[in-house]
């Protein structure tokens, strides 16, 4: 190759010569919600909206808390770890997530029984 064809070659980073990645919010979704049911005191059926642009994921999670949980320590453990977690999995980062307490699950048997 001639010196001229050198430079006119356009210098590609090693990340751009392998290839791009895409994410589907979809799958960020999914992703998420699954991360969410990781989390202590989080009940089933978390339910998680995203928002992904170029390297990033901005999460709304729907969360249904287990009673007597701290709902302050849950939601701060489950942002925490979404955040941690979806990164691990998806390659995003995630700068935010908000979180809204769906509901409150009784976890809790009443004593004695029906009287």
């Amino acid at each position: 190759m001639s010196a001229a064809a050198e430079t006119a070659a356009p210098l590609l980073s090693a990340a751009e010569f392998r290839g791009r990645t895409t994410v589907s919010e979809r799958t960020v979704r999914r992703l998420a919600a699954r991360a969410a049911r990781e989390v202590d005191g989080v009940a089933a059926g978390p339910e998680v909206s995203a928002r992904v642009t170029a390297d990033t994921a901005v999460l709304r999670v729907r969360l249904p808390v287990t009673y007597p949980m701290p709902v302050a320590v849950v939601t701060e453990a489950c942002r925490e770890h979404l955040m941690q977690r979806t990164h691990e999995l998806s390659g995003l980062v995630v700068p935010r997530v908000d979180i809204e307490v769906s509901e409150l699950v009784n976890t809790i048997e009443p004593a004695g029984g029906l009287r």
